[in-house]
């Protein structure tokens, strides 16, 4: 099945030679099948290699004898006129397959490639790894999620097994071959054989079972792109630092050798678009670089170079943000598209000063959005990543003190200019401070679209930080597919997990997916004493009638937050207010409607500013008679976390007022007055004994009102 390509590329005649004179030798049982296209598959042996299994193949030899058209495919797809091939080239010619693919082999172990990826093992010992035993006895870990994968009668991973959750992701993820990483890495640290051994017979494992390639799109547990990519950038340093080491039998070295070309095909052909492309691309891009002997290496390579400058124009906002919108994919889309710079760097080539200049922005957009503690945004399909040590190494790579300084927490580096506050203005993030401190008042607050992928319902959703300690969250993405995707799924995606409110029991549906111009700067001020922001939303497909939700926000910097959420609806209804809290918050109510959380290094409170009719609800693990108080730090991984709901009837258009306190005490005493409030914003004082009084205007629509005015006591 392999005639994607010119078969016998240049070697047209060369090829009928080979094949006669290994026959008569007793070498190529077998061959012509596999030229005419039969890649061979698991069972399809040569009658000469019945005397060994796939297990015990290990010599160039006993692939020769096992599955003979394999070594002709590597042949096949090289440029014999590159330099340092002659000697493959004459064995070649010469119809002595087995000796040009030593030859092949031997230049691969002196060549430029392996001296720039060959990392010093550790002197040979039987010291342990405990997440490599794991991997050697079959028990994968996906997620953190444990299994064993059964094998087949023959031997063989069952490569399509789904995990304990039957969640096709844990199948996915582990054909990615992550697991190798794992490996080289815990050989390279301990110098134990048996680690470097099992990546032999692992990787052999799959490309056998992997047969016929399919030539044709696929979402099967092996021919996907993602895992397509995700096994090149794995196998490429094992290969690199096993070839000459005696654990990576030729035999394996060469199978490698000959499902590249697959995997490249797959790639060039096959790939998608979007933060997926970046992934995939880069794969083939690896191929290109790090095996510049494949005759379409090249092509590759330019083709990469075209894709991924294009891709970066599509999904990459002016304010360099991914246009998914979800931290978590904006690293995966970054460190996907600097991993391509650096296999251009590998390979001489330069790219554009679009490109570079828009990986900057990329790595700003993590650094200036990163938590006191080290963490990015947990939002959309995001996991809590610690982003602290990425920052770090960006910021020595392009000498940016001022990233340095966010995530040494003001130690070293230089103060950013602009900060503490940032806003990205065509995502339609703001993330506020009052410094850089550990301790540091910290929010995100969401203005923007939907995004182009793994969207939350969740615009004008707020999150919050102080003292070290998360304290408002977004509830997480919890799991994709399988037994936990069935109970959370659709809760992880809806309104009622993020800090919103649903008008009559209902949350907001779609938005627009991208954004066509940057948030107007009526709508947002960031000013020395204080950050808003106000934006709305007014799409609640489930919804009788019409509603729109307007919330304001307002930062007085260093002391606390208010937010205004105006409702404008064409008939009654009941408004809940939701306030999600980290599950290691622990939560009370007091009197008045506040609630408060408990704990002797740090508090946020929630003050309803004037109204204190309705009921307050604190849920926490709930899944009738729908999900709710629920927490996912990363995927397949959850657990209770309190929500607190505000429960209210309207008759029409009405105006809720939030004080948001942080305070190292428990129960500060403070006192709110509304001075004002109309259509067009509101007017509140707040009096904190010992700190003085603020009064704060908040306008729903022009930033040009926002007015803040401190009186000293």
């Amino acid at each position: 099945m392999i005639n994607y390509e010119m078969p016998c590329r240049k070697h047209n005649g060369i090829c009928f030679l080979v094949f006669l004179i290994s026959t008569v030798c007793g070498w190529g049982l077998g061959i012509a099948q596999s030229i005419d296209g039969g890649s061979g598959t698991a069972e399809a042996t040569a009658a000469a290699g019945d005397s060994i299994s796939w297990q015990e193949m290990t010599s160039v030899e006993d692939l020769h004898a096992l599955y003979p058209g394999r070594i002709l495919l590597v042949f096949d797809h090289l440029d014999l006129e590159r330099e340092g091939l002659k000697k493959v080239k004459h064995a070649y010619e010469s119809g002595n397959i087995p000796k040009a693919a030593k030859e092949l082999l031997a230049y691969y172990e002196s060549s430029t490639a392996k001296e720039r990826m060959s990392v010093e093992a550790a002197p040979v010992s039987d010291r342990t790894v405990p997440a490599a035993d794991s991997i050697v006895n079959d028990i994968i870990t996906i997620q953190g999620v444990s299994d064993r994968v059964p094998r087949s009668e023959e031997g063989h991973l069952e490569w399509g097994h789904t995990g304990p959750a039957d969640d096709m992701e844990y199948a996915w993820l582990h054909n990615r071959h992550s697991t190798v990483g794992t490996l080289l890495e815990a050989w390279q640290d301990s110098g134990n054989p048996r680690y470097a051994r099992y990546i032999d017979h692992y990787i052999k494992d799959w490309i056998i079972s992997s047969w016929p390639y399919p030539e044709v799109k696929s979402s099967t547990a092996m021919w996907r792109g993602l895992e397509v990519t995700g096994r090149v950038r794995n196998w490429m340093p094992a290969f690199f630092n096993l070839i000459d080491t005696g654990y990576l039998s030729p035999a394996t070295q060469l199978l490698i050798l000959s499902s590249l070309p697959e995997h490249a095909h797959y790639l060039r052909n096959f790939h998608a678009q979007g933060n997926w492309l970046t992934m995939e691309i880069s794969g083939l891009a690896t191929i290109a670089a790090y095996w510049p002997e494949f005759g379409k290496s090249s092509d590759w390579l330019a083709y990469s170079i075209d894709t991924m400058v294009a891709s970066m124009k599509e999904q990459v906002y002016p304010d360099g943000v991914q246009a998914e919108l979800t931290s978590h994919y904006h690293q995966v889309a970054l460190r996907n598209f600097s991993q391509f710079m650096e296999i251009c760097e590998s390979a001489n080539i330069s790219l554009p000063d679009f490109y570079l200049e828009t990986l900057v922005d990329m790595w700003h957009y993590l650094a200036a959005t990163m938590r006191p503690d080290g963490h990015g945004l947990l939002n959309n399909d995001s996991d809590l990543d610690d982003n602290r040590e990425l920052i770090k190494e960006a910021a020595s790579r392009y000498r940016r003190g001022d990233w340095e300084y966010i995530a040494s927490n003001g130690q070293m580096g230089t103060r950013p200019e602009g900060g503490p506050s940032f806003l990205f203005p065509w995502a339609g993030h703001l993330v506020s401070r009052d410094g850089y401190e550990t301790g540091a008042h910290w929010s995100f607050f969401d203005m923007g679209p939907w995004g182009i992928g793994h969207q939350h319902n969740d615009k004008l959703h707020l999150s919050i930080a102080a003292f070290g300690r998360d304290m408002l969250v977004d509830a997480g993405r919890f799991a994709y597919r399988g037994r936990v995707a069935e109970r959370f799924r659709d809760y992880a995606k809806s309104s009622a997990s993020h800090n919103l409110v649903l008008i009559d029991g209902k949350g907001q549906g779609a938005g627009p997916e991208r954004a066509t111009e940057p948030i107007a700067n009526d709508k947002v001020k960031i000013a020395g004493d204080f950050d808003y922001a106000s934006a709305s939303f007014g799409r609640f497909p489930e919804l009788d009638g019409k509603a729109e939700h307007r919330r304001s926000l307002f930062y007085v910097r260093g002391a606390f937050w208010v937010v205004a959420d105006q409702i404008t609806t064409d008939r009654p209804r009941t408004i809940e207010t939701l306030w999600h809290w980290h599950p290691e918050i622990s939560v009370r109510e007091k009197e008045q409607g506040v609630v408060s959380s408990d704990h002797p290094r740090g508090n946020l409170q929630i003050i309803p500013v004037g109204k204190t009719n309705g009921n307050i609800e604190l849920i926490k693990g709930r899944d009738e008679p729908e999900v709710q108080g629920w927490y996912s730090r990363e995927y397949n991984n959850y657990e209770p976390g309190t929500a607190t709901v505000y429960r209210s009837r309207v008759e029409s258009d009405d105006t809720f007022i939030w004080l948001l306190y942080p305070s190292k005490e428990a129960d500060p005493e403070l006192e709110t007055e509304i001075l004002s409030r109309d259509r067009e914003g509101i007017e509140i004082s707040v009096s904190v004994p010992g700190r003085g009084s603020w009064e704060i205007v908040v306008p729903f629509a022009n930033s040009g009102d926002a007015r803040l005015e401190k009186i000293v006591p």
